[in-house]
């Protein structure tokens, strides 16, 4: 058994998760191990093939979307979203972070596509969650690892467009928000759905035939039961297979809704290093659109504030960038994210390497779980190996 293998194994047996998928490629050569069960009965085993909700992984997928259609002319990096977003087209900004909801000042610029690719457009979390637009964000976000519990996209823009930014467009990176934006962005831009168009132009021509948002139900047996830690050792119950999934959501959301397989997000990863080639020699994104992605556009200040989530990273399009080896998993240029539904996918340039891991137990914060961080170690001595 390998390295992977056993590291996966152990928390199996500790308890922590009912089972995971790992995945790591360099270049032709993969291993993939699945260990463990589908949920905590004792169910169908886990396999390589099985279905989890990705949650945040989402995000980088998302970012392809809307560089698509900057290559087709349809966006600019800086055009103004008010042109397709027009609930956002007088925006306010609370005159400190600290300040009330009603102490508020005009936003200085208009928020552009970028601002939304960059999380800098001023709305998304901060590392205190305690500020007055911090929490009135998190109302509207409160069903994150439960897309499909939300209004539609025009109700819960509508709904932001009344939620006063925390801080100026451009000033500061903040969390999540902006991928939601890019999804109803590339809707209304394309004159699609963002489902529809997603699976024409960025799934379908790399074959992520798993990745949806939504689960038919004759690939429901693959599909795992998620928790949540209980608190006391144990795992709660967060969503069945014939759950939230089983349906198509009123809202697709492009900050966490897909789910997916660990060979699908190793399709998207490979895509990436392959400056945007997808497997029939044709492209999904140009090798500049790549570059863009998977380049820091945060400021050391910006890193800093950020701390909580990125640890010292950086951010690109949709995922963090590593720009400094705090852990020894952080490789420069290292590009990817994390799910807060136990997941997460990376791509590593310099080595030509792609890094999948898929539970089904949600983190309880920011911070990437024991599990996580020992799958990111394992996978170190597996692609020196």
């Amino acid at each position: 058994m390998s390295t992977l293998h056993d590291t996966l194994r152990r928390y199996v047996d500790d308890g922590a998760v009912p089972g995971a998928v790992g995945l790591v490629a360099h270049g032709t050569d993969v291993e993939a191990v699945a260990v463990g069960s589908v949920d905590t009965g004792g169910g169908s085993p886990m396999a390589r093939d099985s279905i989890f909700r990705v949650a945040s992984v989402t995000k980088p997928i998302t970012a392809a979307a809307v560089l698509a259609l900057v290559e087709d002319g349809t966006l600019a990096l800086d055009a103004p979203v008010a042109e397709w977003l027009p609930e956002l087209g007088g925006p306010v900004v609370v005159r400190t972070p600290q300040s009330p909801l009603d102490d508020i000042v005009p936003a200085a610029r208009p928020v552009t596509v970028e601002d939304l690719l960059t999380f800098k457009a001023g709305w998304g979390f901060p590392a205190d969650f305690s500020l007055p637009a911090a929490r009135a964000l998190l109302d509207l976000h409160r069903n994150g690892l439960a897309p499909h519990l939300q209004p539609d996209q025009d109700v819960w823009l509508a709904r932001l467009a009344r939620v006063p930014m925390l801080r100026q467009p451009g000033e500061a990176w903040l969390y999540n928000t902006g991928s939601d934006l890019q999804g109803i962005l590339v809707a209304r831009a394309s004159g699609r759905t963002f489902p529809d168009f997603l699976a024409e132009r960025v799934l379908g021509p790399l074959g992520m035939t798993d990745t949806a948002f939504e689960v038919p139900e004759a690939k429901r047996t693959r599909f795992t039961t998620s928790y949540t830690p209980d608190g006391k050792g144990g795992l709660d119950r967060l969503d069945t297979p014939d759950g939230g999934w089983s349906s198509p959501p009123a809202f697709a959301s492009g900050a966490g809704g897909l789910v997916s397989t660990a060979d699908d997000l190793l399709a998207f990863g490979r895509m990436l290093l392959a400056d945007g080639a997808a497997p029939d020699g044709g492209r999904v994104l140009s090798p500049a659109s790549v570059r863009r992605m998977t380049t820091d556009h945060l400021t050391a200040a910006q890193r800093d504030a950020s701390a909580l989530f990125l640890e010292g990273q950086g951010w690109g399009y949709g995922g963090s960038v590593d720009v400094s080896p705090v852990a020894p998993w952080n490789v420069p240029g290292r590009y990817g994210w994390v799910g807060g539904s136990g997941t997460a996918a990376h791509v590593i340039p310099a080595t030509a390497t792609v890094t999948v891991l898929l539970t089904q137990v949600a983190m309880t914060g920011p911070t990437p779980p024991p599990l996580m961080r020992a799958f990111w170690t394992a996978t170190l001595g597996e692609r020196r190996g």
